[in-house]
């Protein structure tokens, strides 16, 4: 019931309702941001406008999941909407770059942020390496395997998350942990 009042109080627009909300929820959205997208400054970028649809659509909460979930969910679809704006411009500058008008893409200095709680690898090579490595996942297995390995969810909140099963999800897990497997491993093959 508590919930219930809170979700009317944001609904009311008070202002002391929208105070808590960022209390409560800003570190964890800014974590699940930062693990799919680990730079701080777009990090910060995607959980303002996570805030911002959440503030702008608390009125079509219909409550059939808890509040967090719902959270939850507009932050893995913002961050998965950057990265696909992100990799269309990549693309975009690989093709300027056949093209003669050379843009330099250094992926390395994108990965500002490597300290993310959920992380804990001995150097910022292997971190960067992991997270190219996630990035070639097709957008399901990563969303399952980050909201899994990096922020620590349980299969059956990241399948209320991303409206799949929880056989799909732990489908998806099995698959993204194998393809992750072959992709680090022809990485370290290429680098001997």
């Amino acid at each position: 019931m508590a919930e219930q009042n809170f979700i009317n109080d944001l609904n009311a627009g008070k202002q002391s309702a929208y105070s808590k909300l960022i209390d409560d929820f800003q570190d964890k959205v800014f974590a699940t941001c930062i693990s799919f997208v680990p730079n701080k400054e777009d990090a910060e970028d995607i959980a303002q406008d996570v805030f911002m649809e959440v503030f702008n659509s608390i009125r079509k909460f219909k409550g059939n999941s808890k509040l967090s979930t719902w959270i939850y969910r507009i932050t893995t679809n913002k961050c998965l909407e950057f990265i696909r704006k992100r990799n269309t411009k990549k693309r975009f500058a690989f093709l300027q770059s056949i093209m003669g008008n050379d843009l330099p893409m250094d992926k390395t200095k994108y990965f500002t942020e490597m300290n993310h709680p959920g992380i804990i690898l001995e150097n910022k090579e292997k971190s960067e390496t992991l997270f190219l490595a996630i990035n070639q996942l097709s957008e399901d297995q990563r969303t399952v395997f980050t909201l899994s390995k990096i922020d620590g969810m349980s299969n059956k909140e990241i399948g209320e998350i991303i409206n799949k099963s929880l056989s799909s999800v732990e489908s998806l897990m099995f698959r993204a942990k194998k393809n992750l497997q072959g992709l680090l491993e022809n990485y370290y093959k290429n680098e001997k």
